[in-house]
């Protein structure tokens, strides 16, 4: 469906739900036939599963994107891989707060992933349940020290989107009055 829908706007299939009991790897086949048809990967992991699932999103579903991915920090080279790959982690610090997958935003491993030359936008995973909005998002990671200015320019790096909209949002940003 995803492939049909191209057209219309369609660009990333995602993966979401308990990764613990649903790891990325019997989904292999239909990201293979989404990313075949032109269609990006952009599954969650690495929220709660930790490092495994996020290999398994790399290797297994050849990820574009990485929704959460928080959990990399508990190993070194995860972290430099994300790095290196310049894969974009769409950080969501209210949702992995109120989940559990972290204990506290103090303890939020978002300053130590950016630090590391991790690429993260942010994102609100699921803004009604969450009951959090990107506002919010952005007023969390500028309380943990993160300008808003880093988030936009990795999210652009990673947008699944055409060369002259790209330009358009580089245009936005230079154009704004960060603070």
């Amino acid at each position: 469906m995803a492939i049909a829908y191209r057209d219309r706007g369609v660009v990333g299939i995602g993966l979401g739900g308990l990764e613990a009991q649903f790891p990325p790897e019997p989904y292999a086949p239909a990201f293979a036939l989404a990313r075949d048809g032109g269609i990006a990967s952009v599954p969650h992991a690495g929220e709660v599963a930790g490092v495994e699932s996020i290999r398994g999103a790399l290797d297994a579903l050849n990820a574009d994107r990485i929704r959460h991915g928080i959990r990399a920090v508990e190993d070194p080279g995860m972290v430099r891989e994300l790095a290196d790959r310049r894969t974009v982690l769409d950080v969501c610090p209210i949702s992995n707060l109120r989940t559990g997958a972290v204990a506290s935003l103090a303890e939020h491993p978002l300053p130590r992933l950016v630090d590391s030359g991790v690429l993260c936008s942010l994102s609100t995973d699921d803004p009604a349940m969450f009951e959090t909005d990107l506002g919010t998002e952005y007023e969390t990671a500028a309380s943990l020290g993160l300008p808003a200015r880093g988030f936009y320019e990795a999210g652009l790096e990673g947008a699944l989107c055409d060369e002259h909209t790209r330009a358009e949002l580089r245009h936005i940003a230079e154009a704004y009055e960060w603070e």
